[in-house]
């Protein structure tokens, strides 16, 4: 029996058993020794590949599509006869300009989205030339003086309008002319030649900025003749809803126009504000007004050359920055203010 149970525990130890029961009964554990190799897995890491940012809105661009547009401005008018507009919700950034008799027109520039309904557009005028100057691209509109077609001629854009165009310009028969003619903004980019995309105009505030400067609840553009604007915080969707006419401003497409960021600047209109053949200066230097976050700041504008954005501080220096979204810029004339009718307390 002893040798039995000698020979079963000899088996047991060369199989690697862990425990073998005898034939008396008792249990018996037997411990093997294994020796371990650990194997260091290389880690890869991997640096997340930064996110494009729109140029003309400072939001961020994902597919890049910004990347491989060029600026498209449109001409676009802003008379009564006019509205309601179609297209301008979807613009990265709108200048609205003093033009003979002190109306308004508005210079409409796309790069983030290309509506296929944009207007109406009409003509030239010679401050175009100082809003695309450093931005490029493509320059639609519905013809205009000769001066004015000389002037926007020196300039580093391609230019369209109902002559070459193609069907990327069309007239709606349910308006009457001047006020008819509209362009497709998705065709008229693709007639640009190779895209370059424009450079940045405003400096942006990231998410973790708040905004600085006095709070506004509502303020007027005290552009004459009848064309002054007024812009009321929206607290909800934080932007500024948008009336002229007394009326609120709404696209033909039922969309309320309520920019991010309203810029006020006061500019010399050389030649006399609202006098046929002047123009908005947009060198040197001024005073602006910034509306941005539900809250003002005042400050100045300055620009060296046609060829640089401009560039906007307050007393100390800083440069101001907006809220990412669409930027009006009012070109008030120097006899002209922004009113600030209520404020937030």
């Amino acid at each position: 029996m002893r040798r039995l149970l000698a020979f079963l525990m000899v088996i047991g130890v060369g199989s690697g058993m862990v425990g073998v029961s005898g034939a008396s009964g008792d249990s018996t554990t037997t411990t093997t020794s294994t020796s371990s190799t650990t194997t260091t897995t290389p880690v890869t890491t991997t640096t997340a590949k930064p996110v494009w940012v729109a140029p003309l809105t400072g939001l961020p661009d994902p597919t890049r599509i910004t990347k491989r547009r060029s600026a498209l401005t449109i001409k676009i008018d802003n008379t009564s006869e006019a509205m309601p507009q179609y297209g301008i919700d979807k613009a990265d950034v709108i200048y609205e300009e003093i033009v003979e008799g002190g109306i308004t027109r508005l210079a409409a520039i796309f790069n983030s989205r290309l509506p296929t309904m944009v207007g109406p557009v009409r003509s030239v005028r010679r401050t175009d030339r100082e809003i695309v100057y450093p931005i490029g691209g493509i320059f639609t509109f519905s013809g205009g003086a000769q001066y004015a077609i000389q002037s926007i001629e020196t300039a580093p854009v391609k230019l369209f309008d109902e002559s070459n165009s193609g069907a990327a310009m069309f007239r709606d028969s349910k308006r009457y002319a001047p006020h008819n003619l509209f362009a497709n903004a998705a065709l008229l980019m693709t007639k640009g030649g190779v895209p370059k995309p424009p450079p940045a105009l405003f400096t942006y505030r990231t998410s973790r900025e708040p905004a600085r400067g006095a709070r506004v609840n509502s303020f007027t553009v005290g552009f004459a003749a009848g064309y002054a604007t007024s812009y009321i915080w929206d607290g909800k969707t934080r932007s500024w809803d948008r009336s002229i006419f007394g009326v609120p401003d709404v696209t033909a497409g039922a969309v309320r126009l309520s920019p991010k960021n309203v810029i006020v600047m006061n500019v010399l209109y050389r030649g006399g504000v609202g006098v046929l053949g002047s123009y908005a200066q947009l060198t040197g230097s001024g005073p602006v007004e910034i509306f941005t976050g539900g809250r003002v700041q005042r400050g100045t504008w300055s620009r060296r050359n046609l060829r640089k954005p401009i560039v906007y501080k307050v007393a100390s220096g800083a440069v101001i920055g907006l809220t990412p979204g669409q930027t009006w810029v009012e070109l008030l004339d120097t006899s002209e203010h922004a009113v600030i009718t209520s404020t937030i307390h």
